[in-house]
């Protein structure tokens, strides 16, 4: 579908077939845009509203679709969904018609899926491959609830990978404190890990920090934003959900030792970011750390597992951890359900109690009655 030159008035017109409203292939031509980017959008646009076959490459569509969505999600997100469609769907679907997509198709696609691995041996992981079918059924969703395409293909398919990964890792409070000793010797690394290990907060929401998230008399920190390093440049977005954005009441020693911090900063202005290195550098001080401390080596977001995991095992519930972190409270008792203490001896034992309690006090009225 491309767009022509108009040499006369250097401008560019469109020239494409689509559907009139008795689904007749009919030759529509319209002139006078200023960039080829103007011509093409028309024409996809055209193609799409003539009718409900939409008669046109998953290439093309999948252009409309990221057009579509991109005021609506994050950077990072859009980014994630980009780097998807160009590896694994684009190269299977690309030059394959929207309308002519079938089930078959989707079944072969799903176990060439299942079934790659790379140089090394190594498949795709199960959440991974959730992720790529997701990504591929929300293109084919959009095009059924805003461009009439019937039903989507995928439906009824059988899914491919599961939501949860395998299960985290997590360091021990021991397990930490060599490792934040072993980082001393560079304060920024060891503020930083000391934020992450003791609130639970994100990656990005760390690096997005500046001083006026501080609040060292109500000793809170307000998180409100999150970090992302896209295209080779530092950009600040809101926070990952409604819930992300959020305050963390802090322990009376992390509020010295980040005031301590902000002492040995010199003339760092309250908006700028305190801690002013990427997502890459925290992973190389965590192997740094790692290896010196002689710990399991543990990934840098693990230290937020760490966290939830000390909070759970101190008896404090899934509304009060979620709250905390960032979370609903559903998603913690789904995650970490394993962590949460069995209740299960102590319902039953409750169950017979009051079971015997109401016998006997049956009983009892009963012998009086008499």
């Amino acid at each position: 579908m491309p767009a022509y030159k108009d040499k006369r008035n250097n401008t560019w017109y469109s020239s494409c077939y689509g559907y009139d409203q008795n689904g007749n292939r009919v030759k529509k031509m319209k002139r006078g845009f200023k960039t080829k980017k103007d011509a093409l959008k028309y024409e996809n646009e055209y193609i799409l509203k003539s009718g409900n076959n939409l008669e046109m490459k998953m290439s093309s569509f999948i252009s409309i679709y990221i057009e579509d969505i991109t005021p609506d999600i994050r950077e990072s997100t859009l980014q994630t969904k980009l780097s998807i469609i160009n590896k694994h769907i684009i190269p299977y679907f690309g030059e394959k018609k929207v309308n002519s997509i079938t089930r078959k198709n989707i079944v072969d696609w799903q176990n060439n899926m299942k079934n790659h691995q790379d140089k090394t041996g190594k498949s795709y992981s199960p959440t991974y491959l959730k992720t790529i079918r997701n990504c591929l059924s929300a293109i084919f969703n959009h095009a059924v609830k805003i461009y009439n395409l019937p039903e989507s293909p995928m439906k009824g398919v059988k899914g491919m990978g599961k939501r949860k990964a395998k299960e985290q890792q997590y360091w021990s409070q021991d397990e930490y404190m060599k490792f934040s000793e072993a980082i001393m010797n560079k304060p920024m690394s060891y503020y930083a890990f000391q934020i992450l290990y003791w609130t639970g907060i994100r990656e990005g929401e760390l690096l997005a920090l500046v001083k006026s998230d501080f609040n060292f008399v109500d000793k809170t920190l307000s998180i409100t934003k999150s970090y992302q390093r896209l295209n080779k440049k530092d950009v600040i977005t809101p926070p990952k959900t409604e819930e992300s954005i959020r305050e963390v009441n802090l322990p009376n020693f992390l509020c010295e030792e980040i005031q301590e911090y902000f002492d040995s900063l010199y003339a760092v202005p309250e908006d700028c970011r305190i801690f002013p290195v990427t997502k890459s550098y925290l992973q190389k001080e965590m192997k740094r750390g790692s290896q010196i401390a002689k710990i399991k080596r543990i990934r840098v977001h693990d230290l937020r597992h760490s966290h939830i995991s000390y909070l759970i095992n101190n008896g404090f519930s899934a509304f009060e951890i979620a709250k905390r972190v960032g979370h609903s409270a559903t998603e913690i008792t789904y995650t970490y359900a394993h962590l949460f203490p069995n209740k299960g001896k102590e319902i039953a034992n409750k169950l017979d109690e009051d079971f015997n309690l109401i016998c006997s006090t049956k009983e009892n009225t009963l012998k009086l009655k008499e």
